[in-house]
């Protein structure tokens, strides 16, 4: 008996040792440990600077099925590599019937800091129990503490009654003409015109934008705009919030209608914005989209796929068992991007994930820096590790 105690305290500490392993690098696609040896569950998430620590937040997913169980889960650092789980940020609600309740779908948090009311701000895409995909809502929550709890203050479609700033009052009369009953049949050329003419649009004008994919990004000004998925995931919305970051002021833009882009990321470089998003093809990963604008507010321009060259090769589970696949720039390296970190002047890395339908909570995280062309065009190239503040490695 003695002897079977002192192998099982071995064991245990073994096991413990192991846990709390220092990190000195992420490999990218292989899981990344937590401080208690558990692959980060923070999918669809981003990255705010408090202090002297950085904050991650993303969806705690479960190892099996697509809805939410737990709610937003958040992580501290101070070397972006060896991170700490402070729990839950904003739990899912045991009361039957609320926005929130467990069951439903979280996706893609943002937090964001506050500097007028120190609050910190977190936005969501939420989708209400029972429904799928229909209420294509965003939820709004606050904090005193990066850590949270999280306060859940209420969900909505963004602008209801509200037209985009750079629609006409020619625009807003045609688009109130179109009779949706002559384009039941979808990807006609001429469905595709009226989406651009806004179609979609004046449907959901009474209500409110769909928001599904997002993100959410403060300007050098402190201004905060709401970027999101809207139309059936067809068009992208930049929306304006207000000073507390709890609304919206009733400025918006759409970015390429009709263009099906989802899962946007945006940064700042120089003079010029760019937004990086991703086709729609579920979890399947496809190729990227990118855009570069003046103004936040537009117009943007479409200038091609950021990811450049070969990227990782794995092994993937299909019904026939594994076979060997290798993820290259035409399938974004197998990934989805979530937010846009900026760590220094002329320095980001584009976070993404590498999404595991069969176990959402062990998709892999990848981090990967943006580099710049000779004429300042972003570009994205595989680096099997991330070496912290250092940036990446190969």
């Amino acid at each position: 008996m003695k002897k079977v105690k002192f192998i099982f305290m071995v064991l245990t500490m073994m096991f413990a040792v192991s846990a709390t392993a220092q990190v000195t690098e992420l490999a990218n696609a292989k899981e990344w440990p937590d401080n208690n040896g558990k692959h980060i569950n923070a999918h669809g998430g981003g990255v705010i600077k408090y202090g002297d620590k950085y904050y991650w937040y993303g969806e705690n997913r479960p190892l099996r099925g697509f809805t939410t169980e737990v709610g937003v889960e958040v992580f501290s650092s101070t070397d972006l590599l060896n991170w700490t789980d402070e729990g839950v940020a904003l739990a899912v609600s045991e009361e039957k019937g609320a926005d929130i309740e467990r069951g439903c779908i979280m996706e893609r948090p943002k937090v964001v800091y506050n500097e007028k009311t120190k609050k910190f701000v977190m936005l969501f895409h939420l989708e209400l129990k029972g429904r799928g995909y229909e209420a294509a809502r965003v939820g709004f929550a606050v904090s005193d503490s990066p850590t949270g709890p999280f306060k859940f203050i209420r969900s909505l479609r963004p602008n209801p009654g509200v037209w985009p700033a750079d629609f006409t009052k020619k625009d807003i009369k045609a688009a109130k003409k179109l009779d949706p009953e002559k384009y039941k049949e979808w990807w006609t050329p001429e469905w595709r015109k009226a989406v651009k003419k806004g179609l979609l649009l004046a449907r959901d004008v009474p209500g409110g934008q769909m928001s599904r994919d997002m993100t959410v990004y403060i300007d050098e000004d402190g201004k905060a705009y709401h970027i999101y998925s809207a139309e059936e995931n067809l068009t992208i919305n930049i929306a304006e919030l207000t000073d507390d970051f709890l609304g919206y002021t009733g400025k918006y833009v759409r970015v390429a209608p009709g263009g099906q882009n989802e899962a946007p990321t945006i940064f700042k470089h120089e003079d010029k914005y760019w937004l990086i998003c991703s086709g729609c093809t579920g979890w399947d990963p496809n190729m990227g989209r990118m855009f570069w604008a003046e103004s936040i507010m537009g117009p943007w321009t479409q200038v091609g796929n950021p990811f450049v060259g070969d990227g990782p090769t794995m092994e993937v589970r299909s019904r026939r068992g594994f076979e060997t696949k290798i993820w290259n720039a035409d399938k974004s390296f197998g990934t989805q991007g979530t937010y846009i970190l900026k760590l220094g002047e002329g320095k980001f890395i584009f976070m993404a994930d590498m999404w595991n339908p069969r176990s959402l909570a062990l998709s892999r995280h990848i981090w990967l820096p943006i580099e710049f062309e000779a004429d300042g065009t972003p570009v994205i190239r595989w680096k099997d590790t991330f070496t912290g503040l250092g940036g990446v490695e190969k």
